[in-house]
Formats: C-alpha cells, sequence, structure tokens
C-alpha cells in the first residue's frame, strides 16, 4: 500500500536559496549603511586638543607686536643745490635745533653774489649821483624862493612910494596909475613864479622817495642772494637723533634733496600692523595698553592709516600716562588694542579648527562617550584667545579645538579612554 507523503514547506524546499538571498540582502543593507553613514576616525586620545564651551568675560582686542618710533622727525632737505663739501654731524649722533650738519660749496653762487654785488654798487652810485643833482637843484630852487621874496617885497614898497608920493602931489593920478599896473603885473608873476617852484619842489620830493624805494629794493635783492649763502650750511631743523643721513663728501646735492632725518627722542609712539579683519574696528581714541619689561603702560590709538598692503594695515599709538624708562627706538613692545567693554557670554578657546573649518562647525564630545561628532556652530567676535559661540554649543559641551589638519573632513572621531 502507497504512503503519501507529506509536502514540505516552501522554505525547507528552497532553504539554498533563502540563505543565499539572506546573506545578498544583509551585504547590500551593510553597503548602503557604510555609504549613508557619517564617516569615522580613529585616534589617540593623547592628540586630543579638548576644552570646555564656557561662560567667561569677554574682551575683544586685537594683540599685536609693536614697533617704538619717535611721534615727531623731519626730513632735512637743502635749500639750494651744490655739492657735499664737509659733514660736520655723524649719523646716529644727538644734535641741537640750529646745529651744522653739513657744508655745502657752489661755485655758481659765488659768482651770481659777486655779480649782483658790482650791480649794487653801481646802482648806489648812479642813486648819489641823481641824489647830488636834486640838492643842487634844491639849492638853486631855494635861492630862487629867495629871490621870489626879495622881488615881492620891492615891488610893494615901490607902490607903497608912489601911492605917498600920490597923496603929497609930487606925482599925477595918470603915474600912480602906470606904478599900480606894474605892482599888479609883477605880484601876478611872481606869484605864478612862487607856484611853480612848488611844483618843482613836490617833484623833487617825489623823485626823491622813488629813488629811496629803489635803492632799498636792490640791497633787500642783494641781501636776498647773500642769504643763500647761509643755505650752504645746512643746519639741525629741531633737537634730536640724525638718522638717515644719505650723502657723502663730494655728491652734488639738488635743492630740495633729502638729505637726512632728526627724530625727537623725549616723545615715542608705538607702530603696529594688525590684519583687515580689524580696520572697520579700529578707530582713533580706543584705549590700549602697551607691555614692557613686564609692566602695562596706558596707551591709546592715535592715528589709523586705511591704507591695507598686504592684508594689514597701519596704526600709531601714544602713551597717555607714564612712560617706559629707558625706552628706545626699534624696541618691541607688545600692544594690546581694546575694542569695546567686558562681555558675559559663552566662549571656546582659539584653536587650529577655525582655520579649517573657518569656523562653521567644530567637533563636540558626545557625553559619556569616547567620541566626538561634527557639530554646526556660528562664532561671533574674537581675540587672540577666545572666540564668542552665538550658536551650536551650549556651557559645558566639551569640543576639539586642534588637530584638525590630521583629521580631514571626517564626520565623527573615537578614540580608546
Amino acid at each position: 500500500m502507497d504512503i503519501q507523503l507529506k509536502k514540505k514547506p516552501w522554505f525547507v524546499r528552497h532553504k539554498y536559496y533563502v540563505s543565499g538571498g539572506i546573506v545578498f540582502l544583509s551585504l547590500a543593507v551593510y553597503t548602503v549603511a557604510l555609504l549613508f553613514s557619517p564617516e569615522k576616525q580613529r585616534v589617540s586620545a593623547d592628540t586630543l586638543g579638548l576644552a570646555e564651551a564656557v561662560q567667561a568675560d569677554f574682551l575683544e582686542y586685537v594683540e599685536q607686536e609693536g614697533v617704538v618710533q619717535p611721534m615727531l622727525s623731519l626730513r632735512v632737505n637743502s635749500r639750494i643745490s651744490g655739492y657735499v663739501e664737509r659733514i660736520v654731524a655723524e649719523e646716529g649722533a644727538r644734535v641741537r635745533q640750529g646745529d651744522t650738519l653739513l657744508v655745502l660749496s657752489n661755485p655758481e653762487l659765488l659768482d651770481e653774489m659777486e655779480v649782483q654785488e658790482n650791480a649794487l654798487h653801481k646802482q648806489l652810485m648812479s642813486y648819489r649821483e641823481q641824489e647830488i643833482e636834486m640838492e643842487q637843484k634844491t639849492l638853486l630852487l631855494r635861492k630862487q624862493v629867495l629871490q621870489n621874496r626879495y622881488e615881492l617885497q620891492r615891488i610893494s614898497d615901490s607902490y607903497a612910494l608912489s601911492q605917498e608920493e600920490f597923496r603929497m602931489g609930487i606925482k599925477s593920478k595918470a603915474e600912480l596909475e602906470v606904478a599900480r599896473q606894474e605892482y599888479e603885473y609883477k605880484t601876478r608873476a611872481a606869484e605864478l613864479e612862487q607856484e611853480s617852484l612848488q611844483h618843482d619842489s613836490a617833484a623833487t620830493i617825489m623823485r626823491r622817495s622813488l629813488i629811496r624805494n629803489d635803492r632799498e629794493q636792490e640791497i633787500r635783492k642783494f641781501e636776498r642772494v647773500k642769504a643763500k649763502q647761509e643755505w650752504l650750511v645746512v643746519r639741525a631743523p629741531l633737537t634730536g637723533q640724525l638718522s638717515n643721513l644719505t650723502v657723502v663728501p663730494g655728491q652734488q646735492v639738488q635743492a630740495g634733496g633729502e638729505i637726512g632725518e632728526v627724530k625727537v627722542l623725549d616723545r615715542y609712539k608705538v607702530r603696529v600692523t594688525p590684519g583687515e579683519y580689524y580696520i572697520d574696528r579700529i578707530v582713533s581714541g580706543l584705549p590700549a595698553k602697551g607691555t614692557y619689561k613686564g609692566k602695562r603702560y596706558a596707551m591709546s590709538v592715535r592715528r589709523v592709516v586705511p591704507e591695507v598692503k598686504d592684508r594689514m594695515f597701519t596704526v600709531d599709538l601714544a602713551f597717555t600716562g607714564e612712560v617706559p624708562p629707558s625706552l628706545r627706538l626699534g624696541q618691541a613692545l607688545r600692544v594690546q588694542i581694546e575694542l569695546g567693554n567686558p562681555e558675559r557670554v559663552l566662549t571656546i578657546p582659539r584653536g587650529d579648527f577655525y582655520s579649517v573649518t573657518g569656523g562653521q562647525w567644530i567637533y563636540k564630545v558626545v557625553p559619556g562617550e569616547s567620541r566626538a561628532v561634527r557639530t554646526f556652530i556660528r562664532l561671533g567676535r574674537q581675540n587672540p584667545k577666545q572666540y564668542e559661540v552665538l550658536e551650536g554649543l551650549q556651557p559645558g559641551d566639551r569640543v576639539i579645538t586642534s588637530g584638525y589638519s590630521r583629521y580631514g573632513d571626517v564626520e565623527e572621531l573615537a578614540w580608546d579612554e
């Protein structure tokens, strides 16, 4: 009798196919998981630069190393061209205002002075001759005035005598009339002559004034040329230190040519060159502090040069109180420029993560675990020690701030404690 066999389930009959499908599906899932799961990298715990986000006082400031420079320096220029005949003051020497720095020679100037001096002597002689002529004419005019007065007096006396003789009957009326007419004519002629003499006298006075002005102008002209001889001696414009002496004996110097520089030594400034990131933040009047031999000194921003060169700009600072003793030109000074008042904000320390991530993200440590995940953040202000955190972190969060050049762009870091 035949026994009917019970049919096995399909998964038993096709167990090899099912097993192969499961294995294949598992491999596919694993592959997809690897593709879409965060990339991990194992690192050594000793190389981690860990820090904590904390609420702290944040002062935005710029810290730079500055160079001590003179507050005031004047360039020494030649007022006249010439050859360097002798250098009196050496570079680096301390000079007082008016001290001789060097002596120039200019043969052309000496020739010009000789020509001007000869011309002046000739002009003075000509003016003297004209004055003598005018003096003679003045004497003649005075003589004429005296003669005219005498004639007027004589005519007046003669007419008075004719009137007396007419009253005495010695002269007739006709003779008196003739005497009267002669008297009036000569009186009028004398008046005209006196008026002419007065005009001549006024013209003489005016001519004397013109000659005197011309003479004084010629003398001033010669004195100006003669004063150029003093320009051959180059003197210190103020008291200070002579530096950057650029000439040697025998060298030709043009008018207005630079010879050197005198730096004032009793007042100093400190020059720093911050990055262009701060160009809109640093303005004149901001407070600052300078550190010299471990002591801090009050300073302020004196001048800002807004021209950017090599991604930096120039800032000059001045001491507002005590000046460091024994300070010398060219010395280095650590300067801290304050950009505001201290504020209580969430901060993290500076690190090389900023140069790699641009401050857009950071590795944050997962609490209680030996791993850190990539976390997006938003930073605000910064100073040489801290960053202000605006978004992405909470107080107490631990982050990795250094070593980013070794991590690449992985999503997660893990390590063994």
